[in-house]
């Protein structure tokens, strides 16, 4: 995470969604999901905050953090509060997240306060995790998969998508490079001559 943070960082992305643990997680087998929790509390609470605030990146966290240990959630909060003020890299955490779970948690927050009426696409967006912030230009999935994986489902209508058969951990600055240039490319065979 580090790494890929660093890379983007050093050349001048504005925002990087991770998908660090799915709602999906729960369902593996109890000692790997508490493992992949506890790789994530460490990262959390050994992240160097003054590095972040050097280095200008704003850390936020989406999805329902509430079923993490209370010492993650505060390390998490804690994280959050502290690079607030940053206007870099805005670094995405998905924690306990689910693009299903974030849009039915969007539809029980709206009905609640919203009459039908008001409700527009842009209305609507307000209520995922991800607020008002931009839809990612680019997906890049990892591991030779060929799916979403209920990530960022409603704010990846119109992204590209980008394949690699790589896994997480041997994403690297190559890679990088290759889905940028792609995305580049797609976007200008797209644009009206």
């Amino acid at each position: 995470m580090r790494q890929s943070i660093s890379l983007c960082h050093h050349n001048g992305i504005e925002s990087l969604t991770l998908y660090a643990f799915s709602t999906e997680n729960w369902k593996r087998p109890k000692d790997e999901a508490e493992y992949i929790i506890r790789l994530v509390s460490e990262f959390v609470q050994d992240t160097n905050i003054r590095e972040l605030n050097e280095n200008n990146i704003r850390v936020y966290f989406i999805g329902d953090i509430s079923k993490f240990p209370h010492e993650t959630q505060q390390a998490m909060r804690d994280v959050v509060d502290q690079t607030k003020e940053n206007t870099g890299l805005n670094v995405f955490f998905a924690m306990n997240y689910g693009g299903k779970s974030g849009i039915m948690q969007a539809v029980r927050s709206i009905v609640q306060t919203k009459n039908v009426e008001e409700i527009t696409e842009e209305v609507f967006e307000k209520f995922l995790y991800t607020g008002t912030s931009q839809s990612p230009d680019l997906l890049i999935r990892t591991s030779g998969e060929k799916r979403l994986s209920n990530f960022l489902l409603w704010q990846s209508a119109s992204t590209e998508l980008w394949f690699t058969p790589k896994m997480w951990p041997d994403f690297n600055e190559e890679l990088l490079f290759a889905s940028i240039i792609d995305y580049q490319d797609r976007k200008k065979r797209n644009q009206p001559v």
